[in-house]
């Protein structure tokens, strides 16, 4: 993996580039329709305006470790701005013998090869795309790292770093002895890091530390362990404990998957937890949905199927509202993984790749990204996403 990060690090240094830019019990929640992140005032930048496209990608060397976010026009796919996250050295990108086995999405986006799986139970990109996008505010000017303490293997806390910053530069926000914290991700707006902990007693629970002043710790609700990921939405910001969280752009509905859990689509709720059946509110089942991709409307949701293509589906009634939409065929020897939706629901992206396609140093084939762009109703032409700053380990995050 180190040749594949060094040649990562050289084609950012060594081409032309964009500037960088300087606790409520589960059974008392309740459906609580809102406007998801619709009030959060964001700055004006090329990672906030409208049709922007937003990537993230891990690059290593020997010394250093940095995750690149870049802001992309759609219709060109020409970046159009840059910010370099710095990785601690104590930071939890990677799991490996000896060191604590951390859960966190920036293992997704750094730390997976053959021999380090994804610290969560499914690694597919629409599952991935997720869980990585909310390590980031709105914004994309804090990312969440999860810190492994290097005097007590058994303890890990929670911090963020700033883009551009210096290596040395993260803020952490605890350092209590016997702490385990996990799953860190941003708040909408950059003011706190919400996480899953281990409370006195041996339980698990959802916490918060405020990236600013004193750090102290709020309890925010039951966890379901550390297995699950976390998506922070709304204000007041509320954690959601599941995978493949989407927010409904009325903000009164979102996908998410959880074990044991009956459905695809749910209402949203008041208080932070794990997506389980007490917790769900008027659940609608996709039929055949696998994975989803994201809503291309206020009640239609794009889900990857059970026999490899797409469609939409009615969030209302569980029911295919389309016909299916091919990516590749039977005899193509290759699969389709859905990552991101259009804002006007029309176009997603996709990545085509071999079945179970191994990341390796020596395989400079599959380094060769096959990126896509789809209509959704599966008539009009589909189009390559081509630049030489892409490749197989950029995780695409956002489409506003």
């Amino acid at each position: 993996m180190t040749s594949l990060a060094l040649a990562a690090l050289c084609v950012q240094g060594c081409s032309a580039q964009p500037a960088e830019e300087k606790p409520a019990p589960t059974s008392s929640a309740s459906a609580a329709p809102f406007l998801g992140n619709r009030d959060y005032v964001l700055p004006d930048s090329p990672f906030t305006r409208d049709d922007t496209v937003v990537t993230a990608t891990c690059g290593m060397g020997a010394r250093y470790a940095a995750v690149t976010v870049r802001a992309w026009d759609p219709e060109t796919w020409q970046p159009r701005a840059e910010r370099t996250f710095p990785i601690p050295g104590d930071a939890a990108f990677t799991n490996y013998a000896g060191a604590k086995t951390v859960n966190s999405p920036l293992v997704d986006l750094c730390g997976m090869n053959p021999d380090n799986p994804s610290p969560y139970e499914v690694a597919t990109l629409d599952y991935m795309a997720p869980r990585v996008r909310a390590l980031f505010d709105l914004a994309f000017t804090r990312m969440a790292v999860v810190l492994r303490d290097p005097d007590n293997k058994a303890d890990s806390h929670v911090g963020y770093v700033v883009s551009g910053a210096g290596l040395d530069d993260v803020v952490r926000l605890d350092g209590a002895a016997g702490a385990d914290e996990q799953n860190a991700v941003m708040s909408p707006d950059g003011s706190s890091v919400w996480f899953t902990y281990t409370a006195e007693g041996g339980g698990k629970r959802i916490g918060s530390r405020p990236a600013e002043g004193s750090h102290h710790l709020s309890d925010e609700g039951p966890a379901a362990g550390h297995g699950l990921p976390l998506t922070v939405l709304g204000k007041p910001p509320r954690a959601v404990q599941a995978d493949t969280v989407h927010l409904a752009p009325g903000g009164r509905r979102l996908t998410a998957k959880a074990p044991k859990v009956f459905g695809n689509v749910f209402d949203t709720w008041t208080s932070s937890g794990p997506l389980t059946s007490r917790s769900a509110h008027r659940a609608t089942l996709l039929s055949g949905c696998v994975g989803v991709v994201g809503w291309t409307g206020d009640d239609r949701v794009l889900c990857r199927t059970s026999t490899g293509t797409f469609r939409i589906m009615d969030a209302r009634t569980g029911r295919a509202s389309g016909a299916p939409v091919s990516v590749v065929g039977p005899q193509d020897g290759t699969v389709a993984e859905g990552m991101l939706v259009s804002p006007d629901g029309e176009r997603f992206l996709v990545a085509v790749h071999e079945p179970n396609a191994r990341r390796s140093d020596d395989d400079y084939s599959y380094r060769r990204p096959d990126f896509r762009v789809v209509p959704t109703t599966g008539s009009g032409a589909t189009t390559s996403v081509v630049n030489d700053l892409l490749d197989t380990y950029t995780m695409f995050l956002s489409w506003s």
